[in-house]
């Protein structure tokens, strides 16, 4: 059904953090349309490869990177292999993000920083390489996941939403920096969906945010992965 409403025969992906959560929906949603995958994890090897086998069932092919994105080195490994693997990446969805939840009076510089260099700094890593590439080729598409607490603020995330602004200011910076490429570039700014992040807030807290929102549930990753193969 997807493959007949959004075609993604021929292309080619790379999602970042894609072993679990929207990254895993996201992933498997390419393959479903038609492309190929390349998926990247940090820790979880098995996950990853459960995930890989999932694309590969659906017919298409498939290539595990373990890549830190918050360093430069593991960012320009991850598109390599893509690029080895392919010969090509038309889509980059930028994923992978971490939260280290604390009111700013308790906050530590190291869980500051963790923050920023994956959340932020793993985004401009992983898009720096692969530009090249899709310049060359003149022509890709670039996602990345912003956050609506990028938007509103939440409190206990000082780290987390100063990262889901900046990365809507960065996706804009980069629409107009490539498009002259035929490169496109959009963020995608979810609510609160049932991923592990969100798992680990507690139970009172969760029924507090979920009365809040009108239809009276959550979102699910599979939802967001729509939403980004549509772009």
């Amino acid at each position: 059904m997807l493959k007949k409403m959004f075609t993604l025969e021929g292309k080619s992906a790379i999602v970042t953090g894609s072993s679990r959560g929207i990254g895993r929906a996201v992933a498997l949603t390419l393959a479903e349309a038609g492309a190929d995958v390349a998926i990247n994890y940090n820790q979880s090897a098995e996950k990853a490869n459960e995930v890989k086998k999932e694309i590969e069932g659906r017919g298409r092919k498939c290539v595990v990177v373990q890549a830190d994105v918050s360093r430069f080195e593991d960012a320009q490994k991850l598109a390599g292999e893509a690029l080895k693997e392919f010969g090509k990446v038309d889509i980059l969805v930028n994923n992978a993000g971490i939260n280290r939840d604390k009111t700013l009076r308790r906050m530590t510089p190291e869980e500051w920083e963790e923050v920023i260099r994956v959340n932020l700094n793993g985004i401009y890593y992983c898009t720096k390489a692969v530009i090249d590439s899709m310049i060359e080729k003149k022509g890709g598409v670039i996602v990345s996941l912003s956050s609506i607490i990028g938007e509103m603020g939440n409190i206990g995330q000082a780290n987390y939403a100063t990262t889901k602004a900046g990365i809507m200011g960065f996706t804009k910076s980069m629409a107009k920096e490539l498009a002259r490429n035929n490169i496109r570039v959009n963020a995608v700014a979810p609510g609160f969906i049932e991923t592990d992040m969100l798992a680990t807030v507690p139970d009172d807290i969760r029924e507090g945010i979920k009365k809040q929102i009108p239809l009276g549930r959550f979102g699910t990753p599979e939802e967001i992965a729509l939403s980004i193969l549509y772009l």
